[in-house]
């Protein structure tokens, strides 16, 4: 609706203009009558030189008077050749137009230095006849008819001196040569918009609409007529701006962040907002900079910087700036973190734009605007990244996952440190922590890496407290062990990324060994006490016959095993490699000795029949189902009492932590 006013408004000034324009035909008549007076006033002029002429010739003794009249004769010489070349200038004129431009500027540019001509001379003619007027009014020619001839004289002068004016007031034919050529300004400009569509490539308006809009703008300006070519351009170009957003979809810009349904619907409008206002500002607003400047470039940098901040809102630059700030307004979180430095780094990779673009008095509202975004984006990311340690901390007083996996804390830290440690945003975060610690006139002893660094470190050590603290809080030990054993080999495994990188090769050194040695421990402590039972050392304390010994052992070894089976068979190792391995070395403990004793109690099966009911396992299915052990599970995942802190971090970094979280 708002594109079709301002056409609509575009055209009735058209039509306004023309309509001005129709009365320089009636003018023409008007002229050709006022022709004639003002021929009559040509024809009494050498009466002015003639009237003075006798003054000359008396004997007053007044040298003074001979002085006046010699230097009146000049201007009025001047007046009367001054008006030929006008009277002949209005002529063509009233015959010209504008379809042939440089002829009808040319004339126009002359008129009216031959009119400021004609009025400038008349002016010092008149001071002189004054002066005379005075002089002989004061003596003794007051009756003199020749003094009544110099104010004869004076009174026409006074009217040629008028001439100008009226020239330029409405219907004078100077101000229709003007109301022509903005008419002929509105006619190009809408034409070359109407048929070009603004690309990024190239610029909307051709070289020669560009050359033809230049020189009116110079006319009018040089005759103080600018404003409403510049009123009619912003419109015009307004207007190509809004057709140009049209195919963006910018409906998001208006969307409130509470509004969002979820973290990945705010991602994407952020990523394409990046884009969109890339294309906006580098491409979109840089031609129209480029054209605002090149078709007012000889009037002066304020009109045409006005003309390009009231086409800048058309654009939505404050929209767009609005939208980053309102992410700076959400709640605080890690993932808030990665938004802001995605929205610094657009900025900053639009700074020179900016700068160039918006940095005049008349884009007041854009700078601040940018300013106070920039401010935000700083102190809020700096705010979260020196808050990591602490909020890593909080989660101490959680529980475990019950399945002895990598907690999902533990999980993102890791993958969210990688994220912010690559090339993507750790430039960025640096940056802006240097910003930060400049705005605060403060200094790092260290160099920003170190501080980095050590933030870091700060954050993991956090990280290692909560797994302490988290292992004692199994009831059981062997599950406690399968816990830290996942953890270090969790943290080994970042051997290559960014946080292994800079936590070093001792840090990863120490989690390997520290995860053979967690397996060793659960290896041990789970499945080492069940061979004993395969031995009638593992059975001196059973009550029973020597002739059923062999059954009864059989029996507390399926028994024992088919326990540890159902409860471990709940717990998982994340890790491919770690599981097989694991496995592996439970078949090579376990099989071969249950397989050895299966031979032997074989024979006495076949002695005694009714052995064979305690035959549970062979050696082949229990090798099976050893294998089988510590597979996640599928839907289901390790942590129950984190539901707090992981709802912030659905949908997190590279999309490497999806979690949906179900009441257990």
């Amino acid at each position: 609706m708002a594109d079709v006013e301002s056409f609509e408004k575009l055209k009735a000034t058209q039509q306004l203009l023309k309509a001005s324009l129709e009365k320089s035909t009636a003018l023409s008549s008007a002229i050709d009558e006022t022709g004639s007076r003002l021929e009559g006033m040509k024809q009494r002029l050498p009466s002015l030189e003639a009237a003075m002429r006798p003054i000359t010739m008396q004997r007053c003794g007044y040298s003074a008077i001979r002085d006046q009249i010699n230097g009146a004769i000049g201007p009025a010489a001047a007046v009367l050749k001054a008006y030929d070349v006008v009277r002949e200038l209005e002529k063509s004129l009233s015959f010209a137009s504008c379809s042939d431009l440089p002829a009808y500027l040319s004339a126009t540019k002359r008129l009216e230095e031959a009119l400021r001509f004609l009025a400038d001379n008349c002016e010092l003619a008149t001071q002189w006849l004054q002066d005379i007027v005075e002089f002989l009014e004061g003596n003794a020619f007051a009756n003199d008819r020749s003094l009544w001839s110099v104010k004869k004289a004076l009174r026409i002068l006074q009217e040629l001196h008028a001439i100008e004016g009226s020239a330029r007031r409405d219907g004078g034919l100077l101000n229709e040569a003007f109301n022509e050529l903005e008419a002929e300004f509105i006619i190009s400009l809408m034409e070359s918009s109407a048929t070009t569509i603004t690309s990024i490539a190239s610029s909307p308006l051709s070289v020669l609409a560009i050359q033809k809009l230049q020189a009116i703008v110079e006319r009018l300006n040089a005759a103080d007529r600018l404003e409403k070519c510049i009123f009619v351009y912003a419109e015009a170009r307004s207007l190509s701006a809004r057709r140009s957003l049209q195919a963006l979809d910018l409906d998001y810009l208006e969307i409130e962040i509470t509004e969002f349904v979820d973290r990945q619907s705010i991602d994407s409008c952020i990523d394409q907002w990046g884009k969109h206002l890339e294309l906006v500002v580098k491409h979109l607003l840089e031609l129209e900079y480029k054209l605002c400047n090149n078709v007012f470039e000889k009037v002066g940098s304020d009109a045409w910087k006005c003309c390009f901040a009231r086409i800048s809102q058309e654009f939505r630059l404050a929209s767009f700036l609005q939208f980053g700030t309102n992410v700076t307004k959400m709640k605080k979180d890690p993932i808030k973190l990665l938004k802001l430095l995605d929205i610094f780094t657009v900025m900053e990779n639009l700074r020179l734009n900016f700068n160039r673009l918006f940095g005049g008095k008349a884009c007041d509202e854009i700078q601040t605007l940018t300013r106070d975004l920039i401010k935000r984006v700083v102190i809020g990311a700096c705010e979260i990244f020196w808050e990591l340690p602490s909020q890593v901390e909080l989660q101490r007083r959680f529980s475990p996952p019950s399945d002895g996996g990598v907690p999902l804390l533990v999980s993102f830290i890791t993958n969210y440190y990688n994220k912010l440690l690559g090339d993507d945003y750790r430039p960025s975060l640096i940056q802006v922590l240097q910003i930060h610690q400049s705005w605060k006139q403060d200094v790092y002893d260290d160099g920003d890496d170190d501080v980095l660094s050590h933030q870091i470190y700060s954050t993991m050590k956090e990280v290692g407290l909560n797994l302490d603290a988290w292992s004692k809080a199994y009831e059981d030990i062997s599950l406690s062990y399968l816990f830290m054993m996942n953890n270090h080999c969790h943290f080994s495994q970042m051997k290559g990324t960014q946080l292994g990188d800079i936590m070093g090769d001792s840090w990863l050194e120490a989690h390997e060994k520290y995860k053979d040695y967690y397996a060793a421990l659960y290896l041990r402590e789970s499945w080492g006490k069940l061979l004993p039972l395969l031995s009638q050392k593992g059975l001196i304390s059973f009550p029973f016959d020597h002739q059923d010994f062999d059954n009864k052992l059989l029996k507390a070894f399926n028994e024992a095993f088919d326990e540890r089976y159902k409860k471990h068979s709940n717990w998982v190792i994340s890790d491919d490699g770690l599981r097989q391995k694991v496995c592996q070395l439970l078949v090579q403990a376990v099989v071969p000795v249950y397989g050895s004793y299966m031979h032997k109690y074989g024979v006495l099966v076949e002695q005694d029949a009714s052995g064979s009911k305690y035959i549970k396992h062979t050696a082949q299915s229990l090798e099976k189902m050893l294998s089988s052990l510590f597979q996640p599970k599928i839907g289901k995942y390790s942590s129950t009492k984190h539901t707090r802190f992981i709802g912030k971090l659905k949908n997190v970094v590279m999309n490497q932590l999806c979690v949906t979280l179900t009441a257990m």
